[in-house]
């Protein structure tokens, strides 16, 4: 299993690049490939159409089928598992998807068995769980920023391929993905979330430590494979510097590895409207409250220059 963002990046020239030194030449040509290889945004939006309208076809055979799937993103932060989710879930109803980011454990939730609040999210049939970072949390930033005992950790290795061969002896379709991004990438884009309004709020100091902990979490998750890349629920990684890439080979991938039918539906046909009624009259406009009109103000007086 290749561990391509842990890969020290070359330039041009074959030496040796950190992320912040100086390398012009190497990473112009660099940025240059990126584009030259980047899929054309007519073929990605045609593409990503028809793997969400599987994705439609796939939520109906769920539901018909009873089945109950869980999927799992785990990856290096900023590394665009967030808007894979999104393309995921985006016509999905959420009666049936839902996606499930759970928040710092609780005093009461640490004190719990590590996998509890985890299972309480699982799905039950018909259902589709999204994992936005899952138990794995302690092999990772757990593992690197000291956040369980070395004992806590030890068990949840040992444990997690045992707990995940229960979930998939009972039924449940599980699904991991690592998202790998390369240490210039990752850097790029937490910069770019620096001047964005929209995104700053993605920018935490666990993320921004993560900078200095490259190695760590790249020993951390080197780890974690070892231990839990298990035929019953094997790792799969999605090359992620380009991120319109990885979220077509992700949702291609997932839609391959799930054995679901296009199940047949009714046609739908609109009604006819009824004729109106003659004993409905609408109560004045000024009974209710309405939302102030901001958009006339942002086009101002239409007659002002008449």
């Amino acid at each position: 299993m290749t561990n391509g963002d842990d890969e020290v990046p070359t330039g041009a020239d074959g030496a040796t690049t950190r992320s912040g030194e100086k390398g012009g030449s190497a990473k112009k040509a660099k940025k240059s490939a990126k584009k030259k290889n980047k899929i054309p945004n007519d073929v990605y939006e045609a593409e990503l159409f028809r793997l969400q309208t599987e994705l439609v076809k796939l939520q109906t055979w769920v539901r018909t089928d009873g089945a109950r799937i869980v999927v799992i993103f785990e990856g290096r932060d900023a590394a665009g598992k967030g808007g894979t989710i999104k393309r995921l879930t985006e016509y999905l109803s959420p009666r049936t998807a839902r996606i499930a980011a759970l928040p710092t454990p609780t005093e009461r939730e640490k004190s719990e068995w590590y996998y509890q609040r985890f299972v309480a999210h699982l799905p039950a049939a018909g259902e589709i769980v999204v994992f936005d970072r899952s138990w794995y949390n302690r092999a990772g930033v757990e593992r690197v920023m000291g956040y369980c005992t070395p004992k806590q950790y030890s068990e949840f290795m040992r444990q997690t391929p045992i707990f995940e061969q229960m979930l998939v002896e009972d039924g449940i379709q599980l699904r991991k993905y690592w998202f790998s991004v390369s240490d210039s990438e990752q850097l790029r884009r937490f910069r770019s979330r620096l001047s964005d309004p929209l995104r700053q709020w993605k920018l935490s100091t666990t993320d921004l430590d993560s900078i200095a902990r490259w190695e760590d979490y790249s020993r951390a998750k080197d780890e974690m494979l070892v231990h839990t890349d298990i035929p019953a629920s094997p790792w799969y990684i999605v090359e992620s510097d380009i991120k319109k890439h990885a979220r077509l080979n992700m949702i291609s991938h997932f839609l391959s590895s799930i054995p679901y039918t296009d199940v047949p539906q009714p046609k739908i046909e609109l009604p006819d409207r009824p004729a109106p009624s003659s004993g409905y009259v609408r109560p004045p406009r000024e009974l209710s409250t309405y939302v102030p009109d901001h958009v006339a103000q942002l086009m101002g007086d239409k007659e002002r220059h008449l």
